[in-house]
C-alpha cells in the first residue's frame, strides 16, 4: 500500500495543500502547533472517517471560514493497492441543522457510505497520548481495537455499526419502561435483545481473536523492548463470560468481577456460542437493566487488560512499563494487519521519538525500516540519526505550509549514531 498524494482544503491550519508521498521514510519537522499532529490526523481520517483528536466535526474546519456561509472541509488521497491506483474523497459542509457538518464520501467517484471507506487505507497511528492505552478510560482500549478490526474486516465494522444502533434503541425502551412500566416488558424487550445478541456475538468473538493475534506478537516485542526479563500477556475483560453454556449443570463460572479482575482467554470463540451466553446473561440480568434504564452487560462495556504475570498494568504498572506495553502492541497491530490483509499498513508517528530512551527509540527505528510507508513527525531532527536523516524524504512545516528540506541543506555533522 501505498499513500502517493495527499490534498487538503481548508482543514484545521492547512488552508490548501497538494503533497506527493515516496513510499520509504518521510519525516516532517516542526515546532509546536504548526500541522504535523494536523497531517497525521487527515490521513487517519481518510483511513476511518474517524478524528482521533476532535470531538466534533465542527474543530477539523479551519478558523479563517469558519464563519463563512458555504464553507466546507476536504480531504483526498489517492493510493496504489496491489498495482492498482484507487482515488478517496471526504467533503465536510455544513448541514440543515444544529450546527452539524454533512459529510460526503468518494471512492472512485462514486458516492459512498462512510462504511464502505473504512478499509480502502490502513494506517497504524501512534501518539505520545497512546500510552494511555494502558492506564485510561476501557472506552480507550475498546476503541483500539474497533479501530484495527474495521479496518481489516468490513464485516467487522458492519457489525459493530449495528450494535450501536441497536444498543441505543434498547435503552431507548429500557429508560421508557422505567418511567411507565408495562406488563409486557420482557416482550417489547425481546425483539432488541435477538438484535443485540446476533450483532454483538459478532462483535465480541473477533476482539478476542484480535486480542489473541495481538499478543502472539506483543509478547515477543516486549520481551525484547524489556531486555528479555518480562513477556506481555493481554487477556479480555468482558462484561460476561462469553464461553458460559446455558445448558450445563455446572455453575463453576467466574463472576463478572473475576472476569474484570483476571480477564479470559479462549484459543477459538465461536460466534454461536458466545450468542447462546450473551442471551443467557440478558434475560437472566432484565430486571436489573429495567432498575437502570440502561444495558448493563455487553461489548459496550469490555474491556483490554495488559498483564505481566498477574499483574493489571493498568493499577499496578510504572508509567514505564505502561509505556513499553503500549508500544509493543501498537507494533504488534502493524504486523497482525500485515498478515490479515496481505497489505502492511502505513505507519503514522507523531512526535513519539522524544518519549522513547535508547533501546526503544533503536527498535522503533527498526519498525520504520521494516514497512514500505511511513510518516514519522518531530519537533526536532536529532531524534534521528544521520543514516536515517540522510535516506528520507525531510519535509518542514509551519504554519501550515510544507516545504521540503534538500538534503545537502541539513547539517548532520553534529546529529550522533544511535
Amino acid at each position: 500500500m501505498h499513500l502517493r498524494h495527499l490534498a487538503l482544503t481548508n482543514y484545521r491550519n492547512y488552508a490548501r495543500l497538494e503533497l506527493a508521498l515516496p513510499l520509504g521514510l518521510t519525516l516532517v519537522q516542526g515546532q509546536n502547533a504548526q500541522g504535523k499532529s494536523n497531517l497525521l490526523e487527515a490521513i487517519t481520517y481518510l483511513a476511518t472517517s474517524r478524528s482521533p483528536r476532535a470531538g466534533s466535526e465542527v474543530e477539523l474546519v479551519n478558523w479563517l471560514v469558519r464563519d463563512e456561509p458555504y464553507s466546507y472541509v476536504r480531504l483526498a488521497a489517492e493510493l496504489m493497492r496491489s498495482e492498482r491506483l484507487e482515488r478517496i474523497d471526504i467533503t465536510l459542509m455544513p448541514g440543515k441543522s444544529n450546527g452539524r457538518l454533512r459529510k460526503q464520501v468518494r471512492i472512485n467517484g462514486n458516492n459512498k457510505r462512510a462504511l464502505d471507506l473504512v478499509g480502502m487505507l490502513l494506517v497504524v497511528l501512534f501518539r505520545p497520548e497512546d500510552v494511555d492505552l494502558v492506564s485510561g478510560s476501557p472506552g480507550l482500549r475498546r476503541r483500539y481495537l474497533d479501530i484495527a478490526l474495521c479496518q481489516m474486516e468490513s464485516t467487522y465494522c458492519r457489525a459493530l455499526s449495528a450494535y450501536n444502533k441497536a444498543l441505543s434503541q434498547r435503552n431507548a425502551l429500557l429508560r421508557s419502561l422505567r418511567e411507565k412500566p408495562h406488563h409486557n416488558a420482557s416482550g417489547q424487550l425481546r425483539f432488541w435483545d435477538d438484535k443485540l445478541c446476533e450483532v454483538g456475538s459478532v462483535v465480541v468473538a473477533r476482539r478476542q481473536w484480535l486480542i489473541n493475534e495481538l499478543e502472539n506478537v506483543a509478547s515477543l516485542r516486549h520481551l525484547d523492548l524489556s531486555g528479555g526479563y518480562e513477556r506481555l500477556k493481554l487477556r479480555y475483560l468482558p462484561s460476561f463470560d462469553p464461553g458460559y453454556q446455558p445448558d450445563t449443570q455446572h455453575n463453576h463460572y467466574p463472576s463478572t468481577d473475576v472476569l474484570r479482575e483476571r480477564g479470559v482467554y479462549y484459543d477459538q470463540l465461536p460466534v454461536e456460542q458466545v450468542r447462546a451466553s450473551y442471551t443467557a446473561h440478558l434475560h437472566s440480568g432484565r430486571q436489573r437493566d429495567l432498575a437502570a434504564g440502561m444495558t448493563l452487560l455487553g461489548p459496550h462495556r469490555d474491556d483490554l487488560g495488559f498483564y505481566l504475570g498477574d499483574r493489571n498494568l493498568r493499577n499496578y504498572g510504572s508509567r514505564g512499563q505502561q509505556r513499553t506495553a503500549a508500544l509493543a502492541s501498537k507494533m504488534a497491530e502493524v504486523a497482525v494487519m500485515t498478515h490479515a490483509s496481505g497489505e502492511s499498513p502505513i505507519l503514522l508517528l507523531d512526535d513519539v521519538m522524544s518519549e522513547l530512551d535508547a533501546n526503544r527509540r533503536a527498535m522503533m527505528v527498526d519498525a520504520l525500516t521494516s514497512v514500505p510507508q511511513a510518516i514519522v513527525t518531530s519537533t526536532d531532527w536529532e531524534h534521528f540519526n544521520s543514516e536515517l536523516l540522510s535516506s528520507a524524504n525531510r519535509l518542514q512545516v509551519h504554519g501550515g505550509q510544507l516545504t521540503q528540506v534538500a538534503a545537502e541543506s541539513q547539517d548532520l555533522s553534529g546529529i550522533a549514531k544511535r
